[in-house]
């Protein structure tokens, strides 16, 4: 029997009046799998509350920062403890300091860090001061790696190729894109090939250490040990994009867990507790050069407000005093085992890399490396698999190139009931 969304989907022909289609993100419009989107009216724990009173095992997680789950209860009461002072005061407080200094002892590499409100702000500043400490424009990113919608990093670029930029959405002049150079992730002969050439003119490169914007996509251990090795020769200023994987992965991100010390690394999502806030921060001499210090210039009127820092601040106790990560991995991994093994049993066509509690089911046979084999990937196929899962309570991503994420609030109950309804839904693909 179908899900009663009775109400949803007049609120969002009532949405698509006033909001551009009517939504304040793209990725929660449902455009890569079709139909209408689920309209929330509550959280709680591992669930997701619609306004049809349709309950959901939440494996989004407000994309990533619910990873003790929805109105943890030392979250809220920090929350209501700062907003009992104030919401925001255009002035220091003492929690902005507190929660920078919490950031830099979980990310040895962050020796000073300035907090702003989103990650886009983040990866857009860190860009600026990478420039303004080089001396240099050139920017290197990878396709299929997103940072936010800052102009000069969203560009499009042709398959396993060293292009130009060209801008990937209209109202950017080519002239913003011009300095930035896209290269495939995981090619470390391209890494190679372009540092060779034009190493001296490049200021920084950007990258997700684990990629989360083309789904879970897991980086070899050459390739960032290549990148590191070659930004130290030619003085670039290596940039690890962890809005996602910061505190998800691992307590200190990607970067801890894989042993590779970026020069800066931007940061979003979880040190926020589910509220909106970003943090840029590296070695001392660069960010040395951030005004007032130096001669960069970065302002924001929210950054570093007290509510989000009081959010931010409880996450992060939580997860450092109870250390969730250990049963998350596991977890993860034995969800995604069986997931793997029902779409086997099914003969379906599929990978399903996991990391931490990170992890995308790609309906692709090879192993997702990179943007020309992410695309490879049956899209049909995945919408009615989502579809599927939603309409027996599953929450997942609305996109085959999103990851997933597994909370410390998921319950055995909760794994189950995901497998089961998994099991019924690929079996109706399998009939397809």
């Amino acid at each position: 029997m179908a899900l009663d969304r009775t109400r949803s989907q007049a609120h969002f022909a009532r949405a698509q009046k006033v909001i551009p289609g009517g939504v304040n993100s793209p990725a929660r419009a449902f455009g890569g799998v079709g139909g209408t989107p689920v309209v929330m009216d509550r959280a709680e724990g591992a669930y997701l509350y619609d306004i049809d009173g349709n309950r959901f095992v939440d494996y989004i997680g407000s994309w990533g920062p619910h990873i003790l789950g929805h109105r943890h209860r030392a979250v809220i009461s920090a929350i209501h403890a700062a907003l009992e002072k104030g919401t925001s005061f255009g002035a220091p407080c003492e929690l902005e300091t507190e929660l920078a200094e919490r950031v830099i002892d979980a990310v040895p590499s962050m020796e000073m860090v300035r907090m702003v409100n989103s990650g886009t702000e983040a990866t857009m500043s860190a860009i600026r001061v990478a420039r303004g400490f080089t001396g240099r424009n050139v920017l290197v990113k990878f396709t299929g790696c997103y940072h936010g919608h800052v102009d000069s990093l969203l560009v499009k670029a042709g398959s396993a190729a060293l292009t130009l930029g060209t801008p990937s959405s209209p109202g950017i002049p080519a002239g913003c894109t011009a300095d930035t150079l896209c290269l495939e992730y995981n090619d470390c002969q391209l890494l190679q090939d372009l540092f060779a050439r034009r190493g001296d003119e490049i200021a920084c490169v950007i990258l997700e250490p684990v990629v989360g914007n083309m789904g879970t996509v897991i980086p070899t251990s050459e390739f960032l040990a290549t990148l590191r090795s070659l930004c130290d020769r030619h003085g670039t200023v290596l940039i690890f994009d962890e809005v996602m994987t910061g505190f998800r992965v691992a307590y200190g991100g990607a970067q801890g867990r894989f042993q590779i010390r970026p020069d800066m690394t931007t940061l979003g999502k979880i040190i926020g507790g589910g509220l909106p806030v970003g943090a840029y921060g590296g070695r001392r001499d660069i960010m040395s050069v951030v005004s007032p210090l130096g001669p960069v210039y970065q302002a924001g009127t929210l950054s570093g407000n007290p509510v989000a820092m009081a959010s931010g601040i409880a996450t992060l106790t939580t997860l450092k005093e109870t250390d969730p990560y250990p049963r998350l991995e596991q977890v993860t991994r034995e969800l995604t085992s069986n997931l793997s093994k029902l779409a086997s049993a099914a003969g379906l066509d599929h990978t399903v890399p996991q990391i931490g509690s990170m992890f995308t089911l790609f309906f692709n046979p090879e192993i997702v490396t990179n943007y020309t084999v992410a695309v490879k990937s049956d899209t049909k196929r995945f919408a009615r698999y989502f579809h599927g899962m939603l309409e027996r309570g599953i929450y997942f991503a609305c996109s085959q190139y999103e990851a997933n994420f597994v909370s410390a609030a998921h319950s055995e109950s909760d794994l189950q009931a995901t497998l089961q309804a998994a099991e019924a839904v690929f079996s109706e693909l399998r009939k397809v």
